[in-house]
């Protein structure tokens, strides 16, 4: 019997939704495009360029499928590369939403684009313009040659005529694909860090996006967006690596629910690949932990719903038990929060939290922190991201600061207490999957028990 031969490539057509700008539509676009297609019975596989929860929330379920976070210094060219190789395998049109402006951050979303050969359609809101849409189209197409620019999307235009007044100068490389009329029933809703959790609204969502599927259908936008040619991609280049880090026999209890749900699905199937077994739990709604050997209390909006969790007593309680047992706790952002003493939510109401940490948290209105960051833990480096509007006070000198991307200014502080390790910064656990076997104790032995000592911003910068 012939071996089955193993593939190295596979085709698919595949298209990078970019625009000039953050606030054009790009996630509502994409997620109708996904619906539009996904209603004919196509596979559409989307991801999304950089660190962001809560759009992959709404495409995951626009298209009925998965949604990745694609991003080339945090994740690595290999991890986007196989990810983009496993979705030509099975899908009728991958489709990415870019992230920001176009030419935006380092690396960008024309950087991705352009490393794997993706076609962009510029996604721009045209309201108080005509023209002068044309004109910046042109600019962007022109500013890099290493990427192509294969149409234009309208949204917000006023009429018949502003159509023809952008499409007539145009140029002719660059097709109108769509025009989208203003309407506030495709606008998804929004909040003070971004997008409202597609949990919270899906019968809405649902609404829509069958109403953005219905828009962009009458523009005949999946006939053409279909005839694309293919796109080919490489299966990554198998190189010796270490063998993978073992969790066997580990669980890890994961809260995950309307406050805590800033969950990379990276992070979830890494540790499940490492032998952990996975359960769930909700510090809003249960009363008791699962039994676990590890937590991890991911980021999220305990802001919202801080007086449902002081509430949950019998919760508290056992987390503190918990720690008080010495086991790992990994707290990011929200979950920081909910670790210290108390959190002052957005209406200005203060509440008794867990008291792991000290300290206590309050959001800050509209200022806020963001950036890619590399946690320097004492089990090793782990990239990630920061973005929060609130303030931790009064908190015990960290062990370490995170270091920026870019900037050579102190990241985000690292606390560790006991087993409990915290910081506003998200960790993406498939960049070092060592460190994070340690912290979530693979040997056996207490996070507590690792060697470890305060350091000072300037030795965190090393």
């Amino acid at each position: 019997m012939q071996e089955p031969v193993e593939r190295t490539s596979a085709a698919c057509p595949a298209l990078f939704i970019a625009a000039p700008a953050s606030g054009q539509g790009k996630t509502t676009l994409t997620a109708a495009l996904a619906r539009l297609l996904r209603n004919r019975g196509k596979v559409v596989r989307v991801f999304k360029t950089g660190p962001d929860y809560l759009d992959p929330q709404i495409l995951a379920q626009a298209s009925g499928r998965p949604v990745d976070q694609l991003d080339l210094w945090m994740a690595g060219e290999t991890y986007c590369r196989q990810r983009f190789f496993e979705a030509a395998c099975e899908a009728d049109l991958i489709l990415v939403e870019g992230a920001m402006g176009l030419f935006d951050g380092e690396p960008s979303s024309a950087d991705l684009a352009a490393l794997f050969g993706l076609p962009l359609v510029i996604v721009m809101d045209v309201k108080g313009m005509a023209q002068t849409a044309a004109a910046l189209v042109a600019g962007l197409a022109g500013f890099r040659d290493d990427i192509l620019i294969a149409g234009l999307i309208a949204n917000a235009c006023a009429s018949q005529r502003h159509r023809e007044l952008i499409e007539s100068a145009l140029p002719a490389e660059i097709p109108l694909l769509a025009a989208v009329a203003r309407d506030g029933a495709l606008t998804l809703p929004e909040r003070h860090l971004g997008l409202v959790q597609a949990d919270e609204i899906r019968a809405e969502l649902e609404l829509r996006f069958e109403a953005g599927a219905r828009a962009l259908d009458a523009e005949g936008l999946a006939e053409a967006l279909l005839q694309l040619p293919p796109v080919t991609f490489e299966a990554p280049r198998q190189a010796a690596e270490p063998p993978m880090p073992s969790l066997q026999g580990r669980v890890i209890g994961v809260a995950r629910d309307a406050a805590f749900s800033f969950i990379y699905q990276a992070n979830l199937d890494l540790l499940e690949r490492m032998g952990a077994t996975l359960r769930f739990f909700s510090p809003l709604a249960d009363r008791h932990l699962p039994p676990c050997d590890a937590l991890w209390l991911p980021g999220g909006y305990p802001e919202l719903h801080a007086a449902q969790l002081a509430a949950n007593a019998s919760m508290r309680d056992e987390l503190r038990r918990f720690f008080a047992a010495d086991k790992p706790i990994l707290a990011e952002c929200g979950g920081l929060l909910y670790c210290l003493e108390s959190l002052t939510d957005i209406d200005g109401e203060t509440h008794t939290l867990l008291g792991l940490l000290p300290g206590h948290g309050a959001m800050r209105g509209r200022r806020g922190c963001q950036g890619m960051q590399t946690a320097e833990l004492p089990e090793g480096p782990v990239r990630g991201h920061a973005h929060h509007r609130s303030v931790a006070e009064g908190t015990p000198a960290p062990i370490a600061f995170c270091r920026r991307q870019r900037h050579p200014a102190p990241g985000e502080a690292i606390y560790r207490q006991r087993g409990l390790t915290a910081s506003y910064l998200h960790l993406f656990f498939p960049d070092n999957p060592d460190a994070l076997a340690r912290l979530l104790m693979a040997s056996g032995q207490p996070a507590s028990a690792l060697e470890t000592h305060s350091l000072t911003p300037e030795e965190s910068q090393g």
